[in-house]
């Protein structure tokens, strides 16, 4: 099996993959919209949802059932591991693309309507999906990617190392974390740090998740080398 197969193995749950994810978010919107159109605007320049949320932590789940639920079924068709985690990467540059594209086209007409004519901003999301229609766009692409990425990652782990391993690893992630923040802190780095986001802009802070989305591509691919079935 090819790596075009296992991007159609994975769209056997097409609903899933497609309708589920914009079914959630279509319900997310109209149920601001309606709490909106009744409470009006929150901010001075409109009320900001925070909603666009829902989008990416769903993008983490397919994520997660990615390797929890397709990986031993195409693992006993023969294919192998490193195929099926090409495919499946393929797969989601491709629906991420795709649903990049159609949250720009609603960020657009967000634009367009005065946030619908109540002044939502829905589909902006402040200082990172601003800008101009390019930008907003790439932002999104690599949001999506990397949201996936982290679940598929999550979920290999835990077929690898069960309950167990999972914590342990997210204990790790935590400690490297805080480790970094208290070197920064007895280091006194706060204003350098500070400096250096302070002169991105947007796109550059996408291009600092384009790299973290690569590192967690490359840690998903050298965990599913060593998952058993």
């Amino acid at each position: 099996m090819n790596i075009v197969k296992v991007a159609r193995l994975h769209l056997v749950d097409r609903f899933g993959y497609t309708w589920l994810v914009w079914g959630v978010l279509a319900f997310t919107f109209l149920v601001n919209l309606a709490l909106f159109a009744v409470i009006g605007p929150t901010e001075s320049d409109g009320s900001y949802t925070g909603a666009l949320l829902s989008i990416y932590i769903f993008m983490i789940i397919i994520g997660v059932q990615a390797a929890v639920r397709f990986l031993p079924f195409a693992l006993t068709l023969g294919v192998s591991r490193r195929t099926y985690y090409l495919g499946t990467i393929a797969l989601i540059v491709g629906l991420s693309a795709v649903n990049a594209v159609l949250l720009t086209v609603l960020w657009r007409l967000e634009l367009a309507t005065d946030g619908w004519g109540i002044q939502m901003h829905f589909f902006q999301v402040p200082w990172i999906l601003w800008g101009p229609w390019y930008q907003v766009l790439i932002t999104n692409f690599v949001l999506l990617t990397l949201t996936f990425l982290m679940g598929m990652w999550f979920g290999l782990i835990y077929r690898r190392f069960a309950l167990i391993g999972t914590l342990i690893f997210s204990g790790v992630l935590t400690l490297v974390v805080v480790g970094a923040v208290l070197v920064i802190t007895w280091r006194q780095w706060w204003p350098q740090v500070g400096q250096f986001l302070a002169n991105l802009d947007p796109l550059g802070i996408t291009g600092l998740i384009a790299i973290c989305a690569a590192i967690v591509a490359v840690g998903g691919y050298g965990t599913i080398r060593r998952i058993t079935v």
